[in-house]
């Protein structure tokens, strides 16, 4: 496209005779990414300000830039004033790829917990009944075979308008997409149209340093999901108790889902399946006069409630609720509370629980289950809060039997003096610890020590294949290591 036509679709000014002729075809603000054919958008960060690599983007042949003051460029370059730059990569990213939400159906999924696993039960059901869906969040971006990795739970806007249009054009119909709260606070959503938002919960996370500064600013970027964006229908957890908050004066339809018996639809008789080394849940699928006996291969209630999120969403789309449901019973989550059959007397899960909030939940659930004993190999990110480490030395020196400290994502601080961090808030009378700062080192341990009847919980990384270490991702699948340690283990002469 021309750039003066953008810029004028875009709603920016397009005076300067040197717009005229500038073909366009990407637009980006990592300068890294700039092109001939670019227009760079100088963003002001938490870390940096993209106004400070103009320069770099210049270099690699770009000549379009959009900013919020002026560039010290050469005379060839067009430079677009803008008082909301975040806002204009929004806008001239839709406008490039033809607003591709309009021809998807989008369905926002926002809250604390839940928003991965909701968002891919709901593109795994509509994909196994025929609908071709795709998914964007945390454990990266999926539509028909392809699958790439991610940055962030909701990408920059000139990315997610540009992974939509790509779908719409393979012919996918419908998108489930994380909403996180910084991708409203930072203007990623924006021009995105969404058909349904979920709210899943909420409780406080993301507070603090180059995030959120208290928690009624996270609690009203979620609300922004519902006021500003306009769907045509939400879905909302009715057991939480800022939902009433979260939807405002929302008048659209609302659905309802929950476990505390006031919901549109429900869930009863909830029973806990261990079979072998797998746990799961068998339950009453409830709405209305309708009731279906289910089994689902993740534990816990909250995985519970994110089903009946994800079938409410799915029903408005597939009329044969049977059918969504049988799509579900083998469905599993990467990195979320996912078991990995390794060893046959003992159960392996791999979780993304990273913080006080996700660990205490996560090691309640296991808890249930009656384990011989719960073991659970964590850390914490470097460069964070100390008050996180305090959260989850606490919670897991309460609720485990043994614990085994060790790296996450330690990026640049000493992972040993991350793991002293955590060991300093463990409760008197607490579990016995061991720290291993090598996480393959101490995966490998976890596994050789499991007994008959265990259960062990590797928490913190997820679905990530990778650990960052020292501003460098390197490569590191918690999966392949846990399968190599229980080879070893069920090879070993006894």
């Amino acid at each position: 496209m021309e750039l003066c036509n953008l810029l004028e679709l875009a709603g920016l000014s397009c005076a300067n005779k040197k717009y005229a002729g500038i073909e366009i075809g990407h637009v980006c603000c990592d300068s890294r990414l700039a092109r001939s054919d670019s227009v760079f958008v100088c963003i002001r960060g938490a870390v940096t300000d993209g106004h400070l690599y103009a320069r770099s983007a210049y270099n690699l042949g770009c000549r379009a830039f959009v900013a919020e003051n002026k560039l010290d460029l050469p005379g060839d370059a067009a430079v677009v004033i803008s008082d909301n730059t975040r806002r204009a990569l929004a806008k001239l990213s839709a406008v490039l790829f033809g607003y591709p939400s309009r021809r998807l159906k989008v369905i926002g999924i926002t809250g604390t917990k839940g928003k991965t696993t909701t968002a891919l039960m709901i593109a795994g059901i509509l994909n196994r009944c025929g609908v071709p869906a795709g998914y964007i969040g945390s454990n990266g971006l999926a539509y028909g075979s392809f699958k790439h990795s991610t940055t962030n739970t909701t990408p920059e806007s000139c990315d997610l308008q540009r992974y939509m249009f790509e779908m719409a054009e393979n012919g996918i119909k419908y998108l489930a997409l994380e909403v996180s709260s910084q991708a409203v606070y930072l203007e990623r959503i924006r021009y995105v149209d969404f058909d349904t938002c979920i709210f899943t919960n909420l409780s406080p996370d993301h507070i603090g340093g180059a995030e959120h500064p208290d928690f009624n600013h996270y609690k009203s970027c979620k609300a922004r999901l519902f006021s500003e964006y306009n769907p045509a229908r939400v879905v909302v957890n009715a057991d939480d108790p800022h939902t009433p908050d979260i939807i405002g004066d929302y008048r659209g339809k609302i659905s309802t889902f929950g476990l505390g018996g006031n919901a549109d639809v429900t869930a009863e008789n909830i029973t806990l399946l261990r079979s072998g080394n797998l746990l799961g849940t068998v339950f009453d699928f409830v709405s209305g006069g309708y009731r279906k006996r289910t089994t689902l291969n993740l534990p816990g209630n909250f995985n519970i409630q994110n089903v009946l999120a994800a079938v409410t969403v799915c029903r408005n789309i597939i009329p044969d609720t049977d059918k969504i449901l049988s799509a579900l019973e083998d469905i599993k989550i990467e990195g979320r509370f996912e078991c990995i059959d390794a060893l046959p007397y003992a159960t392996i899960i791999i979780d993304y629980a990273h913080n006080g909030v996700s660990l205490l939940s996560a090691l309640r659930t296991l808890r249930a289950y009656n384990p011989k004993r719960l073991i659970c190999l964590f850390g914490s990110v470097g460069g964070r809060t100390q008050m996180r480490r305090r959260e989850l030395g606490a919670i897991a020196s309460s609720l485990c039997d043994f614990c085994i400290l060790t790296a996450d994502n330690p990026d640049c601080e000493d992972p040993a003096l991350v793991n002293r961090d955590i060991a300093s808030a463990f409760v008197p009378g607490g579990c016995d610890y061991v720290s291993i700062p090598d996480r393959r080192e101490a995966i490998m341990f976890a596994v050789e020590m499991l007994r008959e009847g265990d259960i062990l919980l590797l928490a913190g990384k997820g679905h990530e294949n990778y650990q960052l270490i020292k501003g460098i991702k390197w490569p590191f699948s918690e999966r392949d290591i846990v399968l190599e340690a229980a080879a070893k283990v069920l090879t070993s002469p006894v």
